[in-house]
């Protein structure tokens, strides 16, 4: 399966490797978020993991290829109510991203809390501009809340590309390590956090993260 939920004394690690680019679907996402259930309900942190070499590289093409133009309200409806459970989620998640995170994989990074980036010739970054395609409420709302406010204009309008040096200095990441240490950092991060106390955390997080949540949910049906 390309999402496994495995729980560890408190902590949640979810794991994404479809063993290519961990492209996002409609049946990806409906099989994340009941994955994302089991963890929340289950752990009191929860690390998301890609493949080695890649977080995640965005939408399915091929989906978009073949049912795109149909369905694309729908896709984009799935990925806000996705992205909302995990921004908006009660416990700590942590991102261990050891890759590339690139449109739809790089706003699944931002949705985290704390996000761990491998050194690496990596690429983080929102390209919808290259492609001709406009940015959805939450490609817009997320940057705004994460990315420097003065590298906003470059990263969304302008589509720039970051080095996982640059990525953490516009945003898109918290801490960068080597490669072997992701896994390990995340996991510290991950104890840490689950020791804070459940309740005040996730009501400071809703306090904090309610007027982006509450502009993307306003956004679904409107695509």
């Amino acid at each position: 399966m390309s999402i496994t939920v495995r729980i560890d004394e408190d902590i949640a690690h979810l794991a994404m490797d479809d063993g290519k680019a961990n492209a996002i679907n409609p049946d990806w996402m409906a099989d994340f978020v009941a994955k994302f259930d089991e963890a929340e309900s289950g752990a009191k942190a929860i690390i998301l993991s890609g493949r080695e070499g890649v977080f995640s590289g965005g939408f399915d093409l091929k989906w978009l290829a073949a049912e795109g133009a149909a369905r694309s309200g729908e896709l984009l409806d799935q990925a806000s109510r996705m992205l909302i459970k995990i921004y908006g989620s009660r416990v700590p998640v942590i991102a261990a991203c050891n890759g590339h995170a690139i449109a739809m994989g790089a706003f699944l990074l931002l949705a985290c809390d704390t996000r761990i980036g491998a050194k690496g010739a990596f690429r983080y970054g929102a390209n919808e501009t290259i492609n001709n395609m406009n940015l959805p409420v939450f490609a817009v709302e997320l940057p705004k809340a994460r990315l420097d406010g003065r590298k906003l204009t470059q990263a969304l309008i302008q589509s720039q590309l970051y080095e996982p040096a640059e990525a953490l200095d516009v945003g898109y990441i918290d801490i960068l390590v080597d490669a072997e240490q992701v896994m390990e950092t995340a996991k510290a991060q991950a104890e840490l956090l689950s020791k804070l106390a459940g309740r005040a955390y996730g009501a400071n997080k809703l306090a904090v993260r309610k007027p982006t949540l509450d502009r993307i949910e306003a956004a679904i049906g409107t695509y």
